[in-house]
């Protein structure tokens, strides 16, 4: 198995944004204030060389990085090209939207060896995408992907579940549509009601439903295996946490430090639910996973354990490891 290559990440908030989403708030987002310069990137590569990083992917996160100024764009991967020589940055990655790919900015790119890109693209339903204001069409970002794709450069695309419009089968309809678009990985991204955003006033004024952390789980737990039964490998399930946002920068919606391992759990739960429904009668019954499963299938504080014992009514649920598939469980006792 290949290792994972670690990141070195330079956010850019706001940099190349045509116009503010209602939801967004990048410097919140990234705990910056402040644009990236290539000064930002050797102290950034700096820092990962204090840790004893090397051959690392150096990533430009947040803002629409082909949108920047061309001048800006080639700053900041010369910057970053600097360091291909010492070894300490072996890659490049950068974001950016759907409707500011061209093969004009891929060309550009290529010259720097950035090997990925990843787009914004949020929602696939046009709807959507107007009420959350992101300037773009779901066929910039078919287009897009098209040509990230045709270029050479491996594909992440971003989604938001939760988005003003949403019923939750939009995010369906996004999901399948961004997996026959055949990205490398996609990141998932419940919307978190920010400070100092559109949707925030939105939400304050009553003209925007909560996405809570709960709609986020039982959503995102119909949006994972959408996205595994086409083999595209989830990078990220929720904004990473933070002290700004843990501090009370996210005034709502669904943040969670730990909102990817609750939705893993939520569908563990579901395949327990009908590992259990053909065991009428049953009174004690002890499930086994593989070891590394045990903890997502029991879920956070025994919740897994307690629901589904109240649901079907046993006196006791016992989860111990076992040597099965993984992604299975089966029943190893009953009474």
């Amino acid at each position: 198995m290949t290792p994972k290559r670690r990141i070195i990440p330079v956010f850019v908030p706001h940099l190349g944004c045509p116009n503010d989403c209602v939801f967004c708030n990048q410097r919140k987002i990234s705990g910056r204030l402040s644009p990236a310069t290539p000064e930002t990137v050797h102290e950034a590569v700096a820092e990962a060389r204090k840790a004893g990083v090397t051959g690392a992917e150096l990533a430009f996160y947040g803002g629409s990085f082909t949108a920047i100024d061309r001048a800006e764009q080639e700053a900041l991967l010369s910057a970053a090209a600097e360091h291909f020589a010492t070894g300490e940055v072996a890659a490049l990655r950068v974001s950016t939207r759907p409707d500011r790919i061209t093969p004009e900015a891929l060309a550009l790119l290529k010259k720097y060896r950035v090997e990925t890109v990843e787009l914004g693209a949020q929602s696939m339903d046009d709807g959507v995408l107007r009420l959350s204001g992101r300037g773009h069409t779901a066929e910039a970002t078919r287009g897009a992907a098209k040509m990230v794709k045709e270029s050479g450069f491996s594909l992440i695309l971003q989604m938001m579940t939760g988005l003003p419009g949403d019923s939750g089968e939009e995010s369906i309809y996004t999901a399948r549509e961004l997996a026959a678009l055949a990205p490398e990985g996609v990141r998932i991204y419940p919307a978190v009601i920010l400070r100092d955003t559109p949707l925030y006033e939105l939400w304050r004024r009553g003209k925007y439903r909560e996405h809570t952390v709960e709609d986020a789980v039982s959503l995102c737990a119909r949006i994972v295996p959408v996205f595994e039964a086409a083999g595209v490998k989830i990078i990220r399930l929720g904004l990473n946490p933070s002290d700004e946002l843990s501090g009370g920068e996210a005034a709502g919606g669904a943040y969670h430090p730990a909102l990817g391992e609750m939705v893993y759990s939520r569908i563990w739960r579901g395949k327990a639910e009908a590992a259990l429904s053909s065991l009428v009668g049953a009174e004690s019954v002890t499930l086994g996973v593989k070891a590394s499963r045990v903890s997502v299938m029991t879920g956070q504080k025994r919740c897994n354990v307690e629901y589904l014992r109240d649901k079907f009514g046993l006196k006791e649920l016992k989860i111990r490891p076992a040597e099965v598939p993984d992604g299975e469980i089966a029943v190893l006792e009953r009474h």
